[in-house]
């Protein structure tokens, strides 16, 4: 079906070609419909057509169904959770120049603040007062809050990582290496999968950077080990202590020489005959 408008262009009025196919239709009859519609918007003359619509109720190809398909034309199109932040990725980013002169940061993402009640616990770690703290973004203000900060211990470490929302925390793992007693300072970036929106996953992600490098270069923190996990239940004592102390594996494998086959008896001496000229 065509369906004329009243706007005009260059070759005459401007029509809406309709394809109608009900799902009730025998296959043959689809089949035939489709294989010609393309032939029968050509000959009708392709610049004339304005739009083209497809359905199979009646109320997909009636003023309403029209309406609905123009403005699904003009919706964004559906991403995945991964397209979505590659989409975010690139509109995030700035053109830069490359050339002789062209500088490059060593630190890469975006560097929030730290409140001032932050960097008094942070200092705090360091001197052992207290065991673990957990910071914040906050992505209206575009600041690092603290939300924890106490002592705890590793069995209680996993209870403190939320299940719907990207944290940073600072753990002193006390544990025993090779009969000394150690206490190491571990980074812990906690994200929940896709549980946290796009946004809060991208900058949590780009404020992990300079963070570390504020706390390692103006604080003078030692991190012993920098870590990532999902969840809170991967926080046991033996994983900490693998990321710490991984194992080292010492044997090394000789090279086995294969046996020479048996029944081969002694080795002949071959003597070559030259011939003469």
């Amino acid at each position: 079906m065509f369906y004329r408008l009243d706007k005009r262009n260059d070759s005459g009025y401007e029509w809406i070609y309709i394809c109608y196919s009900p799902d009730c239709s025998a296959v043959r009859q689809k089949m035939l419909y489709a294989s010609t519609r393309a032939t029968l918007k050509k000959e009708f003359g392709g610049g004339q057509v304005r739009d083209e619509i497809f359905g199979t109720v009646p109320h997909d190809v009636n003023l309403t169904g029209y309406k609905r398909h123009v403005v699904s034309q003009h919706a964004p199109k559906p991403l995945t959770f991964a397209e979505e932040e590659l989409e975010m990725i690139k509109c995030a980013e700035v053109n830069v120049n490359i050339g002789v002169d062209t500088k490059h940061r060593t630190v890469q993402g975006v560097a929030f603040p730290l409140t001032q009640s932050a960097i008094e616990q942070l200092e705090n770690f360091q001197n052992k007062r207290v065991s673990y703290i957990q910071l914040s973004l906050d992505l209206e203000k575009e600041i690092i809050n603290l939300e924890l900060s106490e002592n705890v211990n590793i069995n209680g470490l996993r209870a403190k990582v939320p299940k719907d929302h990207a944290r940073y925390h600072f753990f002193a793992f006390k544990h025993t290496h090779e009969g000394d007693q150690l206490i190491s300072n571990v980074f812990i970036y906690s994200m929940p999968g896709y549980n946290c929106s796009i946004k809060e996953r991208m900058l949590y992600s780009t404020c992990k950077a300079p963070l570390i490098d504020y706390v390692e270069q103006t604080l003078k923190m030692e991190i012993t080990r920098k870590i990532e996990i999902d969840d809170g239940k991967e926080l046991t004592y033996d994983h900490l202590y693998e990321e710490i102390h991984p194992p080292v594996n010492i044997a090394k494998r000789q090279f086995a020489k294969p046996t020479a086959p048996a029944g081969r008896g002694p080795k002949r001496m071959t003597k070559v005959t030259v011939a003469d000229d």
